[in-house]
């Protein structure tokens, strides 16, 4: 997998570019972001900045007055909710017609708190370069080194092909391929469910399962609102087991504090690939329109392959309010 930063597209105009940020103060972003900003203003660009707060009135008070649509703030919280969902999002801001060039200034989630999430996020930053190779969008991704711990900060420096320096832009030769990235969890096998655990056997009879698995979530006392998500990520992947696998395979439930986890395990299946489901083009495939819908049903996804063929592990966070 090629890293793709600045290139051409086949109108000429720029390929997706990436590019990496670490700051150290509100006021050393805003001197960096804020001319990216009005440059991208002047050439006609859609502008999405999505800061937490500090650094986002920072940015904003840099920039002139400017017409209110020229500029969307946005909260990460509404943005970096679920890494295929972000993924889409930036997907569909491609999509305009006519063609426009979209800048976006963002600060993604470092979870250092917690090792899946952290894990995941790092994956789609990885992952981007391909997955978005040839929409016409500039991403500046910014992080603020106060934050997280330096082990953290260094991973960042491993997902951008691109870093911005005082300087300007230069080459990052710290960038990692993310099939590399990825390949220590490709050859890791996934821990084991803990707690209570039901399964549920995948049948040709996928409304069948759709009602076995609804009737199982209600008995583990998963709210009404998260099952509707829970049963459509399952009948897709069932439906890869059934029409892509083996053909037999078998669907796992429990709740760990927090969330919902559902494994679907695809007997001698081949489904190994971690990075599985991040490409747009996989819908081209009813295999990858499976895939890059379940990502944004669920919260974070993994793939592995197991003694026993290949498992998609599906992870729904339980809200406080349901």
């Amino acid at each position: 997998m090629r890293p793709r930063a600045e290139t051409a597209g086949a109108d000429g105009a720029e390929d997706f570019v990436h590019v990496g940020l670490l700051f150290h103060s509100p006021s050393e972003l805003s001197a960096a972001a804020a001319p990216l900003i009005l440059s991208a203003v002047a050439e006609g660009d859609h502008v999405l900045v999505v800061l937490d707060e500090e650094p986002r009135e920072a940015v904003r008070a840099a920039l002139p007055l400017l017409p209110e649509e020229a500029v969307r703030f946005a909260p990460p919280a509404s943005f970096y909710d679920a890494p295929g969902r972000t993924l889409a999002a930036l997907h569909r801001l491609s999509l305009p017609r006519p063609r426009r060039r979209v800048t976006v200034v963002a600060q993604p989630p470092l979870p250092d708190d917690d090792p899946l999430a952290l894990r995941e996020w790092q994956r789609l930053d990885s992952v981007l370069n391909s997955a978005l190779a040839g929409a016409w969008i500039r991403l500046l991704c910014v992080h603020d080194t106060r934050v997280p711990p330096p082990p953290v900060l260094d991973a960042v420096l491993l997902t951008h092909p691109v870093v911005a320096t005082g300087d300007g832009p230069r080459p990052n030769t710290r960038y990692r391929d993310p099939v590399e990235l990825s390949a220590d969890d490709a050859a890791t096998p996934l821990p084991p469910p803990t707690g209570r655990v039901e399964h549920v056997d995948i049948t040709p009879d996928l409304t069948d399962v759709r009602s076995r698995v609804a009737r199982t979530a209600a008995a583990l006392e998963v709210p009404a609102a998260l099952t509707g998500d829970l049963v459509v990520a399952v009948n897709e992947m069932a439906a890869n087991v059934l029409e892509h696998g083996t053909g037999k395979g078998v669907i796992s439930l429990w709740r760990p504090d927090g969330h919902v986890v559902c494994d679907v395990l695809d007997e001698g299946g081949s489904l190994t690939d971690p990075l599985s489901g991040y490409h747009p083009n996989d819908t081209l495939s009813v295999r990858g329109y499976g895939l890059w819908i379940t990502r944004q049903v669920c919260d974070f996804m993994e793939v592995r392959g197991d003694p026993r063929g290949s498992v998609v592990r599906l992870h729904f966070r339980i809200p406080e309010s349901r």
